[in-house]
């Protein structure tokens, strides 16, 4: 493996229609956002201006949109997962009670007699299943969460603390998917997975919108911190769920004129979107999924997301683990004195992107995002210390719970 490596989307579609509203649309973004905001626990996370890495990087500005805080999970996870968790019983209620039923409602509890009898299941490498699982907790059904056998014991004590059963399975990431939907044929439970496959697809969609919560809170920041949108958005890859939600999300809000150059950026060794753009369609990774980003340690694409991605990503990069935890480093102790950021290990692969690219690490004239001294960067800062001990290991300090506090304020 080489590390670093950048290709250009030749297939992306920059003008006319995308194949976006199929799946997610702005009008559905704007629905989910009034779902959410009525339940007790929404507040928009942050988006911090990263003044020292926009001088470090040679960029007009680096914008980090920091999801260590929503709704006390620790990542973005929770607008998918609990989300999808909450339509799904409010679906259920609804057709039990012969009425229309709120989350807010659900929240309340006033519908656990109704809704106990649900059991969701998901695989996950940590995040998606935590959210999951609180949404389970939350909105009053049960829950038993897939792992796969390099997702660490932080993590599943996370998502057992919520009340969810977790279960441990062979393989990686991908094999623990095919198992959870296994089990949920066998015992009738509902699938919530992040992932699509032929005839499973509503769910995932449902899920990537609610990731679009996060476009539409960074449009409404920039314009009162009365900034202009991004010209360059840097995005995780893993199945390609979050990336296409907010792909999608810009292009149809900003039009084709407006619309920034994305890269999708992914670990060395889970580089399934990577692979998919270089051969123009769904490939698995080459990759053996070992990396240190384990939210990003997908072997294949979900196919929904790649649709978006293919016509609507400009460039696809890989980066190796050192240069993840190097990020996690410099937000942590930033060198020009700023407040520390605490940033997980799957949420600093854009940053660590930026700085190769600005730094030409990685740099092929027929492959070039042409950063400058006038490019407004947005990243998004996907996850906290969702596993203190890990990040601990990798930063040489603890999460501390003011710095974080102090940094999101």
């Amino acid at each position: 493996m080489s590390g670093f490596r950048l290709v250009r989307n030749a297939r992306a579609v920059r003008t006319g229609d995308y194949p976006f509203a199929h799946w997610i649309s702005v009008h559905g973004a704007r629905q989910a956002l009034a779902e959410m905001a009525r339940c007790p626990h929404y507040r928009p996370t942050p988006l911090l201006d990263l003044g020292g890495i926009a001088r470090r990087a040679g960029v007009h500005r680096v914008f980090y949109k920091n999801e260590s805080p929503r709704f006390g999970i620790g990542s973005f996870k929770a607008l998918g997962g609990a989300y999808a968790v909450a339509l799904l019983l409010a679906e259920h209620a609804a057709r039990h009670l012969g009425r229309q039923v709120s989350i807010a409602e659900l929240a309340s509890g006033s519908l656990r007699d109704v809704t106990r009898d649900i059991t969701v299941v998901c695989a996950s490498d940590g995040n998606h299943g935590r959210a999951v699982a609180a949404g389970a907790q939350v909105f009053g059904c049960h829950c038993v969460i897939f792992l796969h056998e390099g997702v660490s014991i932080g993590r599943e004590r996370a998502i057992t603390a919520l009340g969810a059963t977790a279960v441990r399975t062979q393989g990686n990431y991908d094999d623990s998917v095919r198992a959870a939907a296994s089990a949920a044929l066998a015992c009738g439970w509902q699938v919530v997975s992040d992932t699509s496959w032929p005839g499973y697809e509503a769910i995932p969609a449902r899920i990537m919108q609610g990731y679009t919560v996060m476009a539409l809170e960074v449009l409404q920041q920039l314009q009162a911190m009365r900034e202009e949108p991004p010209t360059h958005v840097f995005l995780q890859g893993g199945v390609g769920g979050l990336a296409a939600a907010i792909v999608a999300h810009f292009r149809e809000e900003l039009g084709a004129a407006r619309a920034p150059t994305f890269v999708i950026v992914e670990p060395e060794r889970a580089d399934c979107l990577f692979q998919s753009a270089l051969a123009g369609d769904l490939r698995a990774s080459r990759g053996d999924l070992d990396t240190i980003m384990a939210g990003l340690a997908c072997g294949e694409p979900s196919p929904i997301a790649w649709s978006i991605l293919a016509a609507g990503a400009d460039f696809f990069m890989t980066i190796p683990d050192d240069a993840a935890v190097a990020a996690m480093r410099l937000l942590a102790m930033p060198e020009d004195g700023s407040s520390p950021v605490i940033a997980g290990e799957s949420a600093t692969a854009g940053l660590a992107a930026l700085l190769a690219l600005a730094s030409g690490e990685q740099h092929r004239p027929e492959a070039d995002p042409q950063l400058n001294a006038h490019s407004r960067v947005l990243l998004f800062g996907t996850e906290g210390a969702t596993d203190p001990e890990l990040y601990r290991e990798l930063v040489g300090r603890d999460a501390c719970p003011s710095a974080a506090l102090e940094a999101t304020a």
